[in-house]
């Protein structure tokens, strides 16, 4: 369950800064009392103690942006990934990704826009207050997590580039550099990897341009330096290591609809009436709490986050899987 409260007049810190760990440990005590209870939050600061003592980032959680569940274990949720530009099993983005170069790092933001704008890492970072945010994360193969990301709505970008009127969905590009990524000699996909979203999809609260995750600065397997995720649709759709964003009249050509259109459409909602060719996914494993004899907990429409419907109106979910 999502709990969604105001969240207007929070005065957050620019996320650049770096937080000493009294202030660090006292902020998971406030969103341990303030949003999940005692035991619930006693598991969500287990699950940050096990950061690596990285680079802090300065985030305020967010109490609007929290959800009830036990959060993931942040060994599980960095050695357990799907990022096939450092290979296709699932530990190999740890294996491999350090040699992942995060700076320099520009993202450049054009199209169908009145302001375009190239940013680099550092002025993306000051660009809006930084929120920590607690969002589940749900992989089309039938596994979640529940993390506790760090960033801002993607509407702040929005706001700031003014989308035209011939601008309909917004394109995410990213990094395709062989010499960094050594899963891009595979032909699995065509690449750089390409995703996008509607703009009203893009303009949504909770379609967040993430930076850090568990309270630091995100690891390169987890899509370094910047990401998107969309905790209401299938994890392949939250792009990582992005550096181009394109506001465009018609629907992108996405990577996994290129490859295998009749598993992965576009618009990829995590509904468990429509199952994968392959598999069903009307059920799923928590990675860390489910074990493999553990009955499957049911999966939620759109991940259990209702507030979205309404930008289906009228459409069928079958049809625009």
């Amino acid at each position: 369950m999502l709990i969604k409260r105001n969240p207007n007049g929070i005065d957050i810190p620019f996320g650049s800064e770096i937080t000493p760990r009294a202030i660090f440990e006292s902020r998971r005590r406030f969103i341990r009392q303030l949003a999940v209870g005692s035991i619930a939050g006693g598991a969500l600061l287990d699950a940050f103690a096990q950061a690596p003592g990285g680079q802090k980032l300065a985030a305020k959680p967010n109490p609007g942006f929290v959800v009830m569940d036990k959060p993931t274990s942040y060994k599980d949720a960095t050695t357990y990934n799907n990022f096939y530009e450092f290979g296709t099993e699932k530990d190999d983005p740890a294996r491999t990704a350090g040699s992942l170069r995060t700076r320099p790092w520009t993202i450049a933001i054009e199209g169908e826009v009145r302001k375009p704008l190239t940013l680099d890492i550092d002025s993306l970072l000051k660009l809006a207050p930084l929120e920590e945010r607690v969002y589940r994360l749900r992989c089309v193969e039938g596994w979640s997590m529940v993390i506790p990301w760090i960033g801002y709505s993607f509407a702040e970008i929005i706001k700031r580039v003014e989308p035209t009127g011939n601008a309909k969905y917004v394109e995410f590009v990213t990094l395709a550099d062989r010499k960094q990524m050594p899963g891009l000699r595979s032909p699995v996909l065509e690449w750089p990897y390409v995703e996008g979203l509607r703009l009203d999809e893009a303009s949504h609260p909770l379609t967040l341009l993430t930076l850090g995750m568990y309270g630091e600065v995100l690891p390169n397997q987890n899509g370094a330096p910047v990401r998107i995720v969309v905790p209401w649709k299938y994890g392949f759709k939250s792009a990582k290591s992005i550096v181009r964003i394109r506001f465009v009249k018609d629907q992108p050509q996405t990577a996994w609809s290129i490859s295998a259109p009749q598993e992965y459409g576009f618009y990829s909602n995590v509904n468990p009436n429509v199952d994968h060719p392959r598999w069903s996914q009307a059920t799923e494993r928590r990675i860390g709490e489910d074990g493999f004899f553990t009955r499957k907990r049911k999966t939620l429409m759109f991940n259990g986050y209702s507030e979205v419907a309404s930008l289906y109106t009228g459409m069928d979910l079958k049809k625009f899987y």
